[in-house]
């Protein structure tokens, strides 16, 4: 089935029914050619200019895009967060996200949209990685298994591109989404958010194009997106991030005790600095047990009135 098909015939021409958000940061070569392709597929483009200082928002608008600008920088996002707000507003039978780089192919909409559209998916994520022919670059291809290993293990949803940029939403899951992180930690969110609503989350196959070099080091890109899962850690997970350091950090003093006593045994010297290190180590690392414990169990009663108050 087509995606007009999908749509019906019925929805009449005075609500959009499908809507495309463009977050973009410095993007004036690229932004009017995907604002033109994305708008044969769809009925509006919303383009988030995020502060940039070039003519992006400028040539959004002389593309027809519905342009919504931020007076300076603030991250993915936050203009994530932007974009779905002033989608939901139009009240569409399905939301897409792409970016604005040429990165991603406008025409692939279709595809990403159409498990929203049959109603078999709450998010479609775009992945480069479901099919063996792609033309991702070596080194991005290590950081995204990396990052898509931990995402999984940590979140609790599995898809196989986490730092997917090209993916799709139904109603139910743009009411629910909000994005804490303003970098590109973003991305994995989503499975975050996921996990905690129930949204069902379905894959499909896209192609990405990296003709161009990245505007940002890969490396400075890497440790954000690194700092954004830890700290997305703590947020979704605390009892396995802090449960798991105290555990190691306990682990640690109880190691420097079992030495201490041997060497005592054998010396017949009591090793004082070690044995205070050792105590301090498994003080700490209790605490820092406890520490997860307690901020697990106030999440599980925040998340509980969440879905309360959404049922």
């Amino acid at each position: 089935m087509s995606l007009m098909e999908s749509r019906g015939a019925g929805g009449g021409k005075d609500r959009p029914r499908l809507v495309a958000v463009i977050p973009a940061y410095n993007e004036e070569r690229f932004i009017g050619s995907v604002v033109l392709k994305a708008k044969e597929l769809v009925d509006v483009v919303i383009v988030v200019d995020d502060g940039s200082e070039d003519e992006t928002g400028k040539i959004a608008r002389n593309a027809r895009a519905m342009v919504v600008q931020h007076g300076a920088n603030r991250g993915k996002g936050a203009a994530l967060n932007t974009g779905f707000r002033a989608a939901s507003e139009m009240e569409p039978e399905a939301i897409a996200i792409l970016d604005g780089d040429g990165q991603h192919r406008p025409e692939e909409l279709s595809r990403v949209l159409s498990p929203i559209l049959r109603g078999e998916a709450d998010v479609v994520v775009g992945s480069r990685y479901l099919t063996r022919r792609q033309t991702v670059p070596f080194h991005r291809i290590l950081g995204h298994r990396v990052f898509t290993f931990l995402t999984n293990v940590v979140s609790g949803t599995r898809v196989t591109d986490s730092q997917s940029g090209f993916r799709a939403f139904s109603p139910r899951a743009v009411r629910r989404i909000r994005f804490s992180s303003n970098g590109f930690a973003a991305d994995s969110e989503v499975q975050f958010e996921a996990s905690d609503h129930g949204l069902r989350v379905c894959e499909v196959p896209i192609s990405a194009c990296y003709e161009d070099k990245p505007k940002r080091s890969v490396w400075a890109h890497g440790l954000q997106v690194l700092r954004g899962l830890a700290r997305l850690a703590g947020r979704y997970r605390p009892l396995l991030l802090f449960g798991g350091l105290g555990i190691f950090v306990s682990l640690v003093g109880l190691a420097l005790v079992m030495r201490s006593v041997g060497f005592n045994l054998s010396q017949g010297v009591l090793s004082t600095v070690t044995a205070l290190l050792a105590i301090a180590l498994l003080e700490l690392g209790g605490q820092v047990l406890f520490t997860g414990v307690f901020l697990h169990s106030v999440r599980a009663l925040l998340v509980e009135f969440q879905h309360r108050d959404e049922g």
